[in-house]
């Protein structure tokens, strides 16, 4: 071979080798796979939100038309829960409470096999108070839990353990939750009325009026509260206008009762108090907040609780960004904005205000 051609022959091969990238063209490129990953997962993570969404409006629209259902077969919308006479407070977890509104339509949501497993117990709790029907506790129902509540796992470990969690509340209306007697602290009596100062509105209904042994609430008052049998007739605001359940926020630790779907309590599953100065808007709970017994203050994840001695008080609460979900009495579906007026929040509440919130509100 010619020298010539020797030469040209590596140079040839030397042009054929493959370039490497250099240290800094690297670094861009991860740069610019760092950018884009992180331009798209707040999509994705916005996208899964917004399934878990509609999974829980699916979920709450289910409980409600199994409220409904009861409401249609037995002419009155279910207790938020039964009790037995021998029961001194309402709001105490540590009592004899009965069955709640959750376990009075299991047969209505397609969970008629578990109901009939307590069913003798739940019939006869009023006269009795026989409390077998509790061992329906410690099944999870996926009808009552909202996918987007990351605290729903862990059970209520109190009152015998092993209670499953629920995420929907009974609106028991936007008075405090206890059983209320003539010159009560805190209570006004005024021609045979009972009033109760709610931060700049007063609240108040004929004592004569007022739903057998517990005034378990104020009025106006919601739709289910202790030992109530509410008809549609009685929600004379309308049935769209009223919330029948609200969203709420299981516990951050498993000795909190908050979103327990089987517990007839405040906080567990049933919202009362909506509208107040320490209750104003959906997902708002500070220190104080709500009144929860035993509940653990968590006012950094808006869990926050008082050192109140019974459960009296509980705001809707999700993990939803930017408000809840409602199911009002008429089975419809509202998502409620956190920003909602403190008035029309309230209003919303009450089924027999003679007033109607505004929509815009």
């Amino acid at each position: 071979m010619q020298p010539e051609s020797f030469c040209r022959l590596r140079f040839d091969s030397s042009r054929s080798r493959t370039r490497a990238f250099t240290l800094v063209e690297l670094l861009v490129v991860i740069a610019i796979i760092g950018t884009l990953v992180g331009l798209l997962l707040p999509a994705v993570q916005s996208a899964r939100e917004a399934a878990r969404r509609v999974s829980c409006t699916n979920n709450l629209k289910q409980s409600g038309f199994g409220c409904i259902g009861f409401a249609e077969t037995r002419k009155a919308f279910p207790s938020a829960v039964l009790l037995h006479s021998t029961v001194t407070s309402p709001a105490n977890h540590n009592l004899n409470f009965g069955p709640n509104w959750a376990v009075l339509i299991l047969p209505y949501i397609e969970e008629n096999a578990l109901f009939q497993t307590v069913a003798a117990s739940v019939s006869g709790y009023d006269s009795t108070g026989n409390s077998d029907w509790r061992s329906v506790r410690s099944t999870g129902i996926s009808t009552y839990l909202c996918p987007s509540d990351s605290y729903a796992a862990a059970s209520f470990t109190g009152v015998g353990g092993d209670w499953k969690r629920g995420s929907y509340g009974a609106n028991a209306g936007p008075g405090m939750y206890y059983e209320l007697k003539r010159g009560d602290e805190g209570l006004e009596v005024t021609n045979g009325v009972f009033r109760e100062f709610s931060g700049e509105i007063y609240l108040g209904q004929s004592a004569a009026e007022l739903p057998g042994y517990y005034l378990s609430l104020t009025s106006p008052r919601g739709i289910m509260s202790a030992n109530s049998k509410v008809g549609h007739k009685l929600i004379t605001d309308g049935l769209s206008k009223t919330v029948l359940l609200d969203e709420i926020r299981t516990g951050t630790r498993d000795s909190d009762l908050r979103g327990t779907w089987a517990m007839g309590q405040v906080g567990a599953s049933i919202v009362a108090g909506s509208g107040r100065a320490d209750g104003p808007s959906p997902n708002v709970s500070l220190t104080g907040y709500d009144d929860i017994l035993n509940g653990f203050d968590d006012p950094n994840n808006n869990m926050g609780s008082s050192s109140w001695q019974e459960s009296n008080q509980l705001t809707a609460k999700s993990m939803h960004p930017g408000g809840v979900n409602m199911c009002f009495a008429d089975g419809s579906i509202r998502f409620v904005s956190d920003s909602v007026s403190r008035l029309a929040y309230q209003l919303m509440h009450s089924r027999d205000d003679g007033q109607v919130f505004n929509e815009g509100d």
